[in-house]
């Protein structure tokens, strides 16, 4: 069972390095780097390593991230990406 949780893990991140090379938006490719980085957390976990779990969710999903929404309300390209979709 846990190879199989592995495999979707690991297919899951193959598949987020795709789709951000694909996206168009700028918001969208950020929530997809959050993604990514949750799921390399996850296997960070797995392969018994907490401490760089730890550091992957603080610092790929919550600090990059974060910094990147700042950049995007900075330069204005989330109003952008927002009227875009109306």
């Amino acid at each position: 069972m846990l190879k199989i949780f592995e495999t979707i893990l690991l297919l899951g991140l193959i598949s987020c390095a795709i789709a951000v090379s694909f996206s168009k938006k700028l918001l969208n490719s950020i929530l997809i780097f959050m993604s990514y980085s949750l799921m390399m957390s996850i296997i960070w976990i797995l392969l018994e390593s907490p401490d760089l779990a730890i550091t992957e969710a603080a610092v790929g999903a919550g600090i990059t991230s974060l910094l990147f929404f700042v950049t995007l309300k900075k330069i204005h390209a989330m109003e952008e990406d927002i009227r875009e979709d109306e």
